[in-house]
């Protein structure tokens, strides 16, 4: 294992990782902050109104974007599982 392989390896792993949160982060910042202005502007201050709707968010996200995190995270170890060899120095 050449120390250009492991860097490749350790950036590819944290672009699948950050592709993977993407959506999720996305929606509950937008979602957080149209809470955050709608509780601005109407002066209610309920914890639950900002957890919810986030919560609501995210699962309504996972669950359309859940064939896309399988595949790309299928790819990504399939991807280390043939490099086994590899890791092992045996390839």
């Amino acid at each position: 294992m050449t120390p250009e392989f492991v860097t490749t390896f350790a950036a590819e792993a944290i672009w699948v990782a950050m592709k993977l949160s993407a959506p999720l982060l996305m929606i509950a910042l937008i979602l957080g902050l149209a809470v955050s202005i709608f509780q601005a502007v109407t002066q209610i201050q309920e914890m639950t109104l900002a957890i919810i709707p986030k919560m609501i968010g995210v699962m309504v996200v996972l669950m359309l974007f859940l064939p896309w995190f399988l595949t790309t995270a299928a790819e990504f170890m399939t991807k280390v599982f043939s490099n086994i060899p590899f890791f092992l120095g045996l390839g």
